[in-house]
């Protein structure tokens, strides 16, 4: 008897399948993809491949991006020294007489005291009286101290018939003698010549502080430069 095709070896035998047999093969395909079991793994895959896309969009850039150079730091400037000719002209020379070990002239830097200028010429000598004297008192450019001694008569008072009182000389005890000019007030005086300068005329007392006309009047005739 002769063999049927679909009992052939040959490699026509897949020619001449039973058609069932071809179909039950796709079934079993088709279920085994598409069962749920298959459908959470598809799931699983596709959710994965579209995380790794976000993470490869966003650390692409941030790996390009290099990192900011830091700025150099910033040297302070340096200061300029101070000027010789500035010092200088901040310097003040005073005479200091009287009872002191090293009487004499002496250089103190601006804005010094009296009892700066009565320890450069080496301090007071034993026993001398020191009350008259104002110790906190800024020193003037060209003024002459004295200690334990009286002042010399021209210091203050005008020679011959002229007895009005030097704005530019006259110490804080000689203008509080004046009328109507108290400790205060001589001391504004004094600090307005060391500040401004010596006074160039009488109506410069106008610019002291506490010094109004009623009170300018009353020694404009007892003050002079």
């Amino acid at each position: 008897m002769f063999a049927s095709a679909a009992d052939s070896d040959g490699p026509g035998a897949v020619r001449h399948a039973r058609p069932g047999a071809v179909r039950r093969h796709l079934d079993r395909l088709l279920h085994r993809w598409w069962s749920p079991a298959a459908g959470r793994s598809r799931v699983l895959l596709v959710g994965t491949v579209v995380v790794l896309a976000g993470l490869t969009a966003l650390l692409g850039p941030w790996r390009q991006h290099p990192e900011p150079e830091r700025p150099p730091d910033l040297l302070a400037p340096a200061r300029a020294a101070p000027s010789p000719v500035a010092q200088t002209a901040a310097s003040v020379v005073v005479d200091v007489v009287g009872e002191v070990s090293s009487p004499g002239l002496v250089t103190l830097t601006g804005g010094a005291r009296v009892a700066d200028a009565l320890a450069r010429a080496g301090g007071a000598r034993p026993g001398t009286d020191l009350h008259g004297l104002n110790l906190a008192r800024k020193v003037a450019d060209g003024e002459q101290i004295a200690v334990g001694v009286p002042p010399p008569a021209d210091r203050g008072r005008g020679t011959g018939g002229d007895q009005r009182v030097d704005l530019n000389a006259a110490d804080e005890g000689e203008l509080d003698a004046l009328p109507g000019v108290g400790p205060v007030t001589a001391q504004r005086i004094v600090r307005w010549r060391t500040e401004h300068g010596p006074f160039v005329s009488v109506e410069q007392l106008r610019e002291v502080d506490g010094i109004g006309e009623n009170k300018f009047a009353r020694l404009a005739d007892l003050v002079r430069v």
